[in-house]
């Protein structure tokens, strides 16, 4: 199997110029993670303006991680073999005109399909930027590239719903709720004009036919996977979701199957189940899983407690997640600058953190009265103290071993895990959040939401505390390909 160093495209000292394409694909990717939680906070907005339903609402969110989710792995190694900066180019573009359209929505179910388009571009553009970096950067710069986008990616992880209840807030042009999409387009225009001319191109060096039928059976296991759950808190629990659930696990498996198959034939499938065997990539995709279980969900639970539990306003329930994104900062530099030496360790110490916060919020909430600001803004920045040590270093571990040639595939199946973690978190710690709350079968008030919010942190904690364990079978250090 090829590495990178077998690749023509592979720098052998860094660039001049490698700080324009990182700067451009973590432009794009912030953007585009971001838009995945956004809408949350400007829900209400929506609501009001376009006379959505409760049901609508949940599919303007659904419609776009399901899209996202199912698009990942194919859009991976879509930029493999056509070229990482061509296929990153042409989802930026398609990104930036589905914002626009989605600004311009007049009706609920138009906003639906736009978001779902705009799910699908970011699904093929996600997955490039691995490929990208390593065709940017030679070895001893790569490990801090990946790091700077494992840091904004925990960023943009918590971004969406303190940037969508300043621009709500703001109602910037008497434009409401419309700005969370406008605001895409000129940074998208910017990386498009900037990726034109300073984004390297690079793609595998196997030439084989493109794998269709792997790319329907990944898109189609995933969605089949993803929609029972991010649809829990709507559907509930009932024959359905699990049928739709043993349909995704039946398809995936049958994915593996026709993947090897063609891997020993000598063809080019979507993702090659033998990169599996590395340690690294088995381990760190079970432990993104777990850790991003709890941080979309975290956020969700957060906004509905403040808001309708607490009578906060969007802009005030982006203030109170802001310690969360200064921690995150103030730590994502120490994790890549000491991921080679204490990798692990940080990793551990950082998930631990995470628990931690967990438990302090849980402490703070439970009494079902409303909290201080300062109360809640220590467990939050503890938190983030613990995402920025986790997250770069993280996505650094698992990429650093995956040869050149499959940099977009194992990216696009790396993006998948933390999707479907995600979803994880909202279809039990969410659900489990809503249904406590919801108990009485009264219009649950701040005396519901907090004892209920707190039951669930506490379960978090449990959680994280699981994760760090399988963070300390992860390897000591990133070996680089």
């Amino acid at each position: 199997m090829s590495t990178l160093s077998d690749s023509p495209s592979a720098p052998a000292t860094a660039p001049a110029r490698s700080t324009l394409p990182l700067l451009v694909v973590l432009f794009a990717s912030f953007i585009d993670l971001v838009d995945a939680t956004i809408v949350v906070v400007a829900g209400p907005a929506i609501a009001a303006s376009l006379g959505a339903t409760d049901a609508q609402l949940q599919w303007i969110v659904a419609s776009y991680t399901l899209a996202l989710g199912s698009g990942l792995i194919t859009g991976g190694r879509l930029g493999d073999a056509y070229g990482r900066k061509r296929i990153f180019l042409v989802g930026l573009t398609v990104f930036a005109v589905t914002s626009a359209l989605c600004a311009l929505a007049l009706t609920p179910g138009m906003l639906i399909g736009f978001r779902a388009v705009q799910g699908i571009a970011a699904g093929i553009m996600v997955p490039q930027v691995f490929g990208i970096i390593r065709g940017s950067f030679a070895p001893a710069q790569r490990a801090q590239a990946l790091g700077a986008y494992g840091a904004v990616q925990g960023i943009a992880s918590i971004a969406g719903p303190l940037l969508g209840g300043v621009l709500v807030s703001a109602n910037l042009f008497a434009l409401g709720w419309r700005s969370i999409f406008w605001i895409n387009v000129p940074i998208c225009l910017v990386a498009l004009v900037l990726g034109i001319r300073v984004l390297p191109e690079s793609r595998s060096d196997v030439r084989a036919p493109f794998d269709l039928v792997g790319a329907l059976l990944a898109g189609g296991g995933v969605f089949l996977l993803l929609l029972p759950l991010i649809q829990s808190t709507t559907w509930g629990w009932g024959l359905g979701s699990y049928i739709l659930l043993a349909a995704g696990a039946v398809v995936l498996a049958v994915f593996v199957i026709v993947e090897k198959r063609l891997a020993r034939r000598g063809g080019a499938p979507v993702f090659d189940p033998a990169l599996l065997r590395t340690r690294a990539l088995s381990v760190g995709l079970l432990a993104s899983m777990l850790f991003f279980s709890g941080i979309g969900s975290l956020f969700l639970m957060l906004s509905v407690f403040l808001q309708e539990g607490a009578g906060r306003t969007p802009l005030e329930t982006g203030l109170v997640i802001l310690p969360y994104a200064i921690g995150s900062m103030i730590t994502s530099g120490i994790g890549v600058a000491f991921a080679a030496r204490a990798g692990r360790l940080l990793l551990v110490a950082g998930t631990l953190l995470v628990a931690v916060s967990y438990v302090s919020l849980g402490a703070v909430v439970s009494d079902g009265t409303d909290p201080g600001y300062w109360s809640l803004a220590v467990g939050l920045c503890v938190g983030g103290l613990g995402l920025g040590l986790v997250v770069p270093i993280l996505v650094n571990v698992i990429l650093a071993g995956v040869p050149g040639r499959d940099a977009g595939s194992a990216g696009g199946v790396l993006s998948t895990a933390i999707q479907i973690g995600g979803a994880i978190g909202i279809a039990t710690l969410s659900s489990a959040f809503f249904g406590l709350a919801h108990g009485e079968n009264v219009e649950p008030t701040l005396v519901q939401y907090g004892p209920a919010f707190g039951t669930v942190l506490f379960a978090g904690a449990i959680v994280y505390g699981v994760t760090a364990l399988v963070m300390a079978f992860l390897p000591r250090a990133a070996q680089q390909h």
